[in-house]
């Protein structure tokens, strides 16, 4: 009997992989996703993956080969190139107005020009 678990309400591919839980390999999608140069539309209902999906995609931009070890995407990529990832999560809070939203995206995009070393706009 193996000793992983079901992975319910586990979101993040990284904790997914590092805590053992169980993960069905979709990875040669994900390959074919991220390597089309095509755009993608991507629907599903509610509570089927889609904050999981948007993980391993970021997991994979940033180059964590380690993660995807023993999985297809590993045998399909060859550079493991990392890229800069913006991830927005607007769960976080309710937005009651524009302007919460806007004060929202302003500060993560400000952060996220402080770690690439840009000058944050006015």
């Amino acid at each position: 009997m193996s000793n992983k678990i079901y992975p319910i309400g586990v979101q993040n591919f990284e904790s997914l992989r590092k805590d053992g839980y169980f993960y069905v390999d979709k990875t040669a999608l994900v390959y074919l996703l991220a390597t089309s140069g095509r755009y993608s539309f991507l629907s599903r209902p509610r509570r089927f993956g889609k904050s999981l999906l948007l993980s391993t995609l970021e997991a994979y931009f940033e180059g964590k080969k380690e993660l995807f070890a023993g999985l297809a995407i590993e045998q399909l990529e060859k550079d493991w190139e990392r890229y800069p990832v913006l991830h927005l999560d607007l769960n976080t809070q309710e937005y009651n107005s524009m302007d919460s939203l806007k004060e929202k995206l302003n500060i993560a995009l400000t952060e996220w020009e402080k770690e690439c070393g840009a000058e944050p706009a006015g």
